[in-house]
């Protein structure tokens, strides 16, 4: 009987009991860490241990890997050389100038994140091909196809992310060093080498090797736009999707892996975020008709550029027969849908969904254990959740699929959601960690005085707190998943195949107008998502002003 009381009287177990003491969360803080260690760290190992001496010398050996090393160098130092210099200028353009429509020139100027990089360079062929509309409208000669395409290219699907990095430094730029600079007569030249670049220094640093391994590791831009002229990417794909040599795959990808190691490393131990939080006094912006014909000539050009683009896909989409035939017509969105369209768009939009979901609890659950317990183990467990910004996504991609091919998840809409929620998983994690690093250290330690469960003071306090975060969390995941096609393309099945992956298909059977369709649904779908989440935070802050 008392056996019998005994059991009865033992309490169960429940998920949230992990959180009430720090002493209980370190034993899921090792789970975390486990399960970190085998969704990265073991995929990478596997796939390594897949070469050997003949993949070696087949593939060193082989005709177009030097050739393919050496395109990639040369594309990608150029491309970065330029979408660096052009991001700076025209965050410079927006944050240091009085244009007027900052916010609706910003919007503009980020478009090309929320289309997949393949479309980049079907959006290019449309413009500057061989009968693209600027080369027949003004009667030049096409040299699109091959190095200055690969370039152009990915400068246009690089270029937002480093506008947007150097927008976030500028912002927190202290205006109190320039003021005194301006009392003692230093010339304007003086101060941007001797108060902006030492500013900018090290996050330059980490802006240009970001970009550098973007897009080292793309393979949608060369593969639409490359030519004859191939990139390491492009050699990958082919070995592993035309020919199924995982293990040559596997050996290109380690060189893909070392440009994105050596970022992820000097991101880790160089960068200088933190101190640019702390500002004196905000940028004070004088009136200066000049630099604000300059800014309005550079921003207007850029955004005249990316709109033109986006139309392209607009005139392909509703033409009859592009550019033979410019009639309107919904056949094309007719055909899209019969091929299948409507179909992978559900893919797309569920796969999305599940990844933002997951990718949004297990970022905050993650980075509250490493950012709120500062153990050793936390600190290890915040190493491994950064470590993915290392993983190019078809280096992860090919690795899921020599770990998983045997297993009851390959082949299914769970992997894509797993190798989604891995590959970009690094940044929404470093936004709730910084957010929540933000947030009163002392607040479990006051709750439990009190006997308030830890809980309710993540529920009730902190959560709240971070709620704005966790909205952006949740559209990063979303809209990176919709138009990926890195990781996912060596993962997915007719019946999983995500809507990006159709680009390439169309493209491959010369149906431009179809993959112009494409790229018009997942624009549609992300600017969707960008406004709900930007309406639910409207709707939010407004609550919030009412309770005040």
């Amino acid at each position: 009987m008392k056996n019998n009381k005994t059991l009865k009287n033992k309490p169960k177990f429940n998920f949230l009991n992990l959180f009430r003491t720090k002493k209980k969360s370190i034993y899921f803080e090792l789970f975390l860490c486990l399960a970190l260690v085998f969704f990265v760290v073991v995929p990478l190992i596997t796939m390594l241990s897949t070469i050997d001496g003949a993949t070696v010398r087949r593939v060193f050996t082989g005709p177009n890997f030097f050739q393919a090393l050496g395109n990639s160098f040369l594309t990608t130092i150029i491309s970065t050389i330029i979408s660096t210099f052009l991001a700076y200028i025209l965050a410079w353009s927006i944050l240091r100038t009085n244009i007027k429509c900052k916010g609706l020139f910003s919007v503009v100027l980020v478009l090309p994140m929320l289309i997949p990089s393949i479309a980049h360079g079907m959006g290019l062929v449309t413009l500057f091909g061989n009968n693209g509309l600027i080369t027949n409208l003004f009667g030049i000669q096409s040299h699109l196809y091959g190095y200055w395409g690969i370039i152009s290219g990915s400068v246009m699907y690089s270029f937002p992310i480093a506008f947007l990095m150097f927008v976030d430094i500028l912002k927190y730029e202290d205006y109190t060093v320039y003021e005194a600079a301006e009392v003692l007569g230093i010339p304007k030249h003086k101060k941007f080498t001797s108060i902006t670049l030492p500013y900018l220094k090290k996050p330059l640093i980490s802006i240009i090797f970001t970009i550098f391994t973007m897009i080292i590791t793309d393979y949608g831009i060369p593969l639409s736009v490359g030519g004859k002229v191939k990139t390491l990417p492009v050699l990958l794909y082919e070995n592993t999707v035309g020919q199924l040599d995982y293990s040559a795959g596997a050996l290109i990808g380690i060189f893909l892996l070392v440009p994105a190691i050596i970022a992820f490393l000097i991101d880790l131990f160089y960068s200088d975020k933190a101190k640019l939080n702390y500002v004196t006094k905000p940028f004070v912006i004088k009136k200066s008709k000049r630099r604000n014909a300059i800014a309005y000539t550079i921003v207007i050009t850029a955004s005249l550029f990316i709109l033109l683009t986006i139309c392209s896909f607009c005139i392909q989409a509703f033409s009859t027969s592009y550019p033979v035939d410019l009639s309107f017509t919904w056949h094309h969105f007719e055909e899209t849908i019969l091929k299948g369209g409507s179909t992978y768009l559900v893919n797309s939009v569920v796969m999305a969904m599940l990844t933002a979901a997951v990718g949004t609890i297990s970022s905050f659950v993650i980075a509250y254990f490493s950012a709120r317990n500062k153990t050793g183990v936390s600190r290890a467990l915040h190493i491994l959740s950064i470590i993915s910004l290392a993983i190019p996504g078809l280096v992860l991609g090919l690795s899921y699929v020599i770990l998983f091919k045997k297993s009851f998840i390959y082949g299914t809409l769970a992997i894509l959601i797993l190798a989604n929620t891995v590959h970009f998983f690094a940044s929404p994690y470093l936004m709730t960690y910084n957010a929540l690093n933000k947030i009163n250290y002392n607040l479990e330690d006051v709750g439990q005085v009190l006997n308030i469960p830890r809980t309710k003071i993540i529920f009730n306090v902190i959560v709240p707190q971070v709620e704005t975060t966790l909205l952006e969390v949740f559209s990063y995941f979303f809209v990176n998943s919709m138009m990926t096609i890195s990781a996912v393309s060596f993962l997915s099945t007719i019946d999983t195949k995500p809507l990006s992956l159709l680009i390439n298909q169309f493209e491959t059977f010369n149906m431009i107008e179809c993959a112009a369709v494409v790229a018009i649904f997942i624009l549609a779908v992300n600017i969707l998502m960008k406004l709900l989440i930007y309406f639910i935070k409207k709707i939010g802050s407004k609550n919030k002003r009412k309770k005040v």
